[in-house]
């Protein structure tokens, strides 16, 4: 029994001895099996994720829907000046001479209907002799002066082509500052220009660019040329009328004007239907009243105060009178000159308003008759 257990050691350590010196000899041949093994019985570190890209903005979709809409306003007019004398002509007999020259000028319009009506500026095409627009597509035609509103800076003008691109109309009145709008125009004659922007503020009045103001302001670039172009929202809507510019003489940047399409669509429908734009008047020239007096009179806030009144307007034959104080237009406070303007221009001729207002310290209240204000269209 312990001749065969030491049978089996010795065969055992015998097998274990040949099998060493077998893996010697393959390790000695192929060092690179045991290098490989180890590695792949090393941890694999994970392979980091790619950062996801990040989503860019981009408003193409919005440019291809508006541009096509958005038209070149070139016009022409003959100036008429006259020459300064000569040397020779100081001290003899001086019959004046003159001489004629073209002016040009250009802007941008937006073509609104099938018809071929374009909305510009007026001030773009003030004076103008003849007009002429070019489409986006590169098409020509000229233009008629179908109405004007110098109250708002607005003008229609027509043309005679077709199939014509229409821009989409949006909602001015529900911007907020900090959307994102496009201008599109023909800033210094390169057409279908785009720049881009934010809205800066809302219903901004008071500025002097024309009698009835509520602008939008932008930080979109608005350059000479831009007046009467497209400012539409990121969608591609038409939200305003490019109008205007300010301080740019003295090197201020990104404050730019449009007029809201709320109120472009009024002008528009009147112009289209009348020929001219219809509005309320009762003959006022109402003025701010400063805050330092109006405490005095113990209000609670700068208010209105009529400078003047026109002979024979519905507000003399009312029994205003100059130096009355404007308190209530229809029950509701005017905020400022402009503001009472613009709420009686709201008004249709013919209609009722109910003023109340305060003199010598007393409040009263009367009632005038909306009349047409002159001049329109």
């Amino acid at each position: 029994m312990l001749r065969r257990l030491g049978s089996a050691l010795v065969f055992v350590a015998g097998s274990v001895v040949g099998g060493l010196a077998l893996a010697f000899l393959i390790v000695a041949l192929r060092p690179e099996l045991i290098r490989g093994a180890t590695r792949a019985a090393a941890p694999v570190p994970p392979v980091p994720l790619a950062a996801p890209a990040l989503e860019r903005d981009s408003y193409a979709e919005a440019v291809q829907r508006a541009a096509p809409a958005v038209v070149n306003v070139y016009t022409k007019r003959l100036v008429t000046e006259r020459l300064a004398p000569s040397l020779g002509e100081l001290f003899g007999q001086y019959m004046p001479r003159y001489r004629q020259r073209i002016e040009r000028s250009l802007g941008s319009g937006v073509i609104v209907d099938k018809d071929g009506h374009i909305v510009t500026n007026h001030h773009v095409i003030a004076n103008a002799d003849s007009i002429r627009v070019q489409l986006a597509d590169g098409r020509v035609a000229d233009a008629r002066i179908v109405g004007r509103d110098p109250d708002t800076d607005l003008a229609v003008l027509k043309i005679d082509l077709s199939p014509l691109p229409v821009a989409t109309f949006g909602r001015s009145d529900q911007l907020k500052v900090g959307d994102v709008v496009l201008a599109i125009g023909n800033p210094i004659g390169l057409s279908q220009t785009v720049t881009h922007g934010i809205v800066s503020a809302v219903s901004r009045q008071q500025l002097g660019i024309a009698p009835l103001e509520d602008f939008i302001q932008t930080d979109a670039a608005i350059n000479f040329g831009n007046s009467g172009g497209a400012l539409v929202d990121a969608s591609g809507a038409l939200v305003g009328i490019n109008t205007a510019i300010v301080a740019k003489n003295i090197g201020v940047e990104g404050i730019g004007f449009a007029i809201p399409v709320n109120m472009v669509r009024g002008v528009l429908g009147d112009i289209v239907a009348h020929g001219r734009v219809i509005r309320g008047w009762i003959g006022i020239v109402p003025e701010d009243l400063p805050e330092e007096q109006a405490q005095q009179l113990g209000l609670a806030q700068p208010g209105v105060i009529i400078g003047n009144l026109y002979v024979g307007s519905p507000a003399q034959r009312a029994g205003l009178q100059p130096g009355d104080l404007l308190l209530g237009i229809d029950g509701t406070a005017p905020n400022s000159a402009q503001d009472a303007l613009g709420r009686i221009a709201g008004r249709a001729p013919g209609s009722t308003v109910v003023l109340r207002g305060m003199r010598d310290g007393r409040t009263f209240e009367v009632h005038a008759q909306i009349g047409e204000r002159p001049g329109s269209g």
